[in-house]
């Protein structure tokens, strides 16, 4: 059997997964592992996007640190204040008395995390063209922490072609870090209805995307852990963007 384009994606390094691993590798096959106790994601922007995500993943166990640039907004969620409506108070407050999620507005504390998903808006100007500071500004926030080998998912809202175009050069402007070589980008557009109790991160269908076959397996892997019905991998991060303009279109 030839193995040369089997990929396998081991989730859980302890004794049953380590081994397992390791007896694929050393019959050729490419393999990545994925342990959960490792994985220390960061979620940029806290606003009905970013902090329900955020909830979601400390609830499974995922160490969590949330950031915003607004003091007053993290101040508020400290104090077991939801401004957005989409976690409430007694969701909120449990979760950060659990230990796995912490907010804040300052950069030292967000260098820690490997897995960094961007859930700035993308706000309309006034001749009805997307305004896209938040995600610049997003961008060199990232680009100031992020370490070799760390994994960067923009949700916001743009035009197809856009993370790429902008994103990369910035992140990688403040990092010193080469692209692909020493950290990987992806892309998975929000979907989340605000107000909609129904309809929410953990119970909609997630397109997923990254810019090669390995980011993508990963980044799958990450949000299939919160994400009830599964994700759709698209073929490219351009295509994931074209399906959230698409669908917003509609």
């Amino acid at each position: 059997m030839d193995f040369s384009d089997l990929k396998i994606c081991v989730v859980g390094l302890g004794y049953v997964g380590m081994p397992m691993a390791v007896a694929f590798a050393e019959k050729g096959v490419k393999v990545i592992g994925f342990d959960v106790s490792e994985l220390v994601i960061c979620v940029v922007g806290l606003g009905y996007v970013g902090i329900p995500m955020a909830v979601a993943f400390a609830e499974k166990g995922v160490k969590v640190i949330g950031f915003d640039v607004c003091k007053p907004k993290i101040e508020a969620y400290l104090n077991g204040e939801d401004p957005t409506c989409e976690v409430g108070t007694e969701r909120l407050v449990k979760t950060l008395k659990g230990g796995n999620l912490s907010l804040t507005y300052d950069l030292e504390p967000i260098r820690s995390a490997n897995f960094y998903i961007v859930a700035v808006p993308t706000p309309v100007n006034e001749d009805r063209s997307p305004d896209v500071r938040p995600v610049e500004g997003a961008s060199e926030v990232v680009g100031k922490v992020i370490s070799k080998g760390d994994y960067v998912v923009f949700e916001s809202t743009v035009y197809p072609g856009l993370t790429e175009e902008l994103c990369i050069p910035i992140i990688e402007k403040f990092s010193g870090l080469k692209y692909k070589e020493e950290w990987k980008l992806g892309y998975s557009p929000e979907r989340i209805n605000p107000g909609d109790k129904v309809h929410t991160f953990k119970t909609i269908k997630k397109i997923v995307s990254g810019c090669d076959a390995e980011s993508l397996d990963k980044i799958a892997k990450v949000y299939e852990m919160v994400v009830e019905p599964g994700v759709y991998r698209a073929t490219s991060i351009a295509v994931a963007e074209a399906a959230k303009v698409i669908e917003n279109s509609q």
